[in-house]
């Protein structure tokens, strides 16, 4: 039985750290984005539509408001591309959320390439 893959990353961007924090089992996927240090915000869930179905997935805010367009689409995302649930939190202190939206993208893309290099080592 495999366990939970956790991956922590991090991107200075605009003079600021913005964090990642990466959880993923076998039926679901956890992310936090933050800015500055580890914290949880406004928290949205995705699960992913069935193969046989057209669309996005389907998604929903659990807590918080304040970033929750990017949540979701972020939860959306993740849901879509991995074929599991997906839970996504963003707290950002000083960022506006439109802003945010690039940095939050690269900071995913770096915690996508770092779970290929995982893959690839052998254990």
């Amino acid at each position: 039985m495999e366990r939970a893959k956790i991956i922590k990353e991090e991107l200075i961007e605009q003079n600021l750290r913005f964090l990642a924090v990466y959880l993923e089992t076998k039926n679901a996927c956890l992310i936090l984005f933050s800015e500055n240090e580890d914290k949880l915000g406004t928290l949205a869930i995705a699960v992913p539509k069935p193969k046989d179905m057209l669309g996005p997935a389907s998604s929903s805010i659990l807590l918080g408001d304040r970033n929750a367009i990017s949540a979701r689409m972020f939860a959306e995302q993740l849901a879509s591309t991995n074929s599991k649930i997906a839970l996504v939190s963003i707290y950002l202190e000083t960022v506006d959320e439109i802003r945010a939206q690039s940095i939050l993208r690269k900071l995913l893309e770096k915690v996508a390439h770092a779970e290929m290099k995982k893959e690839e080592t052998p254990t």
